[in-house]
């Protein structure tokens, strides 16, 4: 069952066509990474696949509220402790248990410490528990390694692994070995636009781009 579609998508960013072309589909337990050099618009699809900009071209399928973005940034409140920032987003997505959040990430001696307080690497860490509490089947991860020592990402690894055993899907932006050895892979050094190509769609958005 393909939980992600994705048909001659086209992207742009700045107003520039960035890849074009791009055409995949995941389905439960499959997992896609996608390579190429900086620049080449890895972020750019991501940010496009999760609704935060519109396309230049094609088509993508899937359930509405399908995607959950983990993006560069960790997206927390500061001044919230660990638990109560994973409370927050929780019942962003009607769900109220973050135990098991906690512990995948190795979060729950942290659980009352202040956000504003992690290290890069346990901040890093709880933006990748919210993942747990959303209940989305199809993750898009930008770099989602970024931060983590070698024993973190073996907890995010082991996360990513079980989320897929439950039937979900993954699309992520990595250069990083994640232990998926049956993950498909998609270079977008292949779909690159052809250089200086406008994107101008009927009703594109330029301050999404």
């Amino acid at each position: 069952m393909s939980l992600l579609s994705v048909q001659d998508l086209a992207v742009a960013r700045g107003g520039i066509r960035a890849v074009e072309g791009v055409t995949f589909a995941v389905s439960q337990g499959e997992a896609l990474i996608l390579r190429g050099p900086n620049g080449v618009g890895k972020t750019t699809l991501l940010r496009t696949l999760a609704g935060l900009q519109p396309p230049v071209a094609g088509t993508i399928e899937a359930e509405p509220d399908a995607i959950a973005y983990a993006a560069h940034a960790d997206g927390l409140k500061g001044a919230l402790s660990v638990a109560e920032n994973l409370r927050f987003w929780a019942r962003i997505f009607g769900r109220d248990k973050i135990d098991a959040s906690l512990s995948a990430m190795n979060l729950t001696d942290l659980a009352e410490r202040p956000a504003a307080h992690l290290s890069a690497g346990q901040k890093r860490r709880l933006g990748l528990a919210r993942l747990l509490v959303t209940g989305r089947k199809v993750w898009a991860l930008d770099e989602p390694t970024v931060s983590l020592d070698t024993a973190s990402v073996g907890l995010f690894a082991s996360s990513l692994r079980a989320h897929l055993a439950q039937g979900g899907a993954a699309i992520i932006a990595t250069h990083i070995d994640l232990g998926l050895p049956e993950a498909r892979m998609l270079d977008l050094s292949d779909l690159r636009a052809q250089p200086g190509r406008a994107a101008r769609p009927a009703g594109f958005n330029e301050a999404f781009a």
